[in-house]
């Protein structure tokens, strides 16, 4: 039996979905909850809402981004797993890595010819296993990490949003820096992406608009996939 067959079977399409069910569950549990201690904060309706239409814009920009690259994932480990996967972890970059690292273990390459149902099985194993780490990692720590960031900062309140910002701009560098040295259109994505974030937020900021920062994500990330495309 051809690969994709399994991959697109019914009894993968039902254990997929049953793993959506619970991350779309626990999503609306999180809403009405967040509402609800918003509320006993003293936040007003108008307030909530403004928040979530922000996080509703904010959250366009990198959906695109992983619906575009799904269909790579797609073509090679099919329609439920790709789907599984990317409402789980949502990185499309490190989920096509992890299976092409499941598919070299057992001598074929991601999506060829060779592909054969154990090369597809494997692939799907160091998938899932690869992304279980930050997963255990929050469900064990999450709720230490801030005793542990009010440790750092020695009690001191101003280090505090220092330190976080830091520990995110380290953790973005992080992800970019491989593509500054490429030269490449990850390269011209990467940095005409920063320069129309920079340009957005200045905007922003001194006109006082704030739709604008609510889509600067989503701005940038096209402005960026729109220029490398030209390159």
């Amino acid at each position: 039996m051809d690969y994709l067959e399994i991959a697109n079977s019914t009894p993968m399409w039902i254990a997929a979905g049953t793993a959506v069910l619970l991350v779309l569950v626990e999503a609306i549990i999180f809403v009405r909850k967040s509402i609800k201690d918003g509320k006993k904060m003293g936040l007003k309706n108008e307030q909530i809402k403004t928040a979530i239409k922000s996080s509703a814009y904010s959250s366009i920009g990198p959906s695109l981004a992983i619906l575009a690259g799904m269909i790579s994932l797609l073509v090679t480990i099919g329609g439920p797993i790709s789907w599984m996967r990317l409402s789980f972890i949502g990185s499309v970059m490190f989920e096509l890595m992890a299976a092409g690292f499941g598919t070299e273990a057992v001598g074929v390459e991601l999506g060829s010819a060779n592909m054969s149902a154990t090369a597809y099985a494997t692939a799907v194993w160091t998938m899932v296993l690869g992304g279980m780490g930050w997963i255990l990692f929050s469900a064990l720590f999450t709720d230490k990490l801030e005793s542990l960031r009010t440790k750092v900062a020695d009690g001191s309140k101003k280090l505090i949003p220092i330190i976080s910002s830091s520990a995110m701009l380290g953790a973005f560098a992080y992800m970019t820096s491989d593509k500054i040295i490429m030269f490449d259109r990850s390269t011209v994505a990467l940095l005409v992406g920063a320069v129309v974030m920079l340009i957005v937020m200045t905007i922003a900021d001194e006109k006082e608009v704030g739709w604008l920062k609510e889509w600067g994500l989503a701005i940038s990330m096209f402005s960026g996939m729109f220029a490398a495309v030209l390159f």
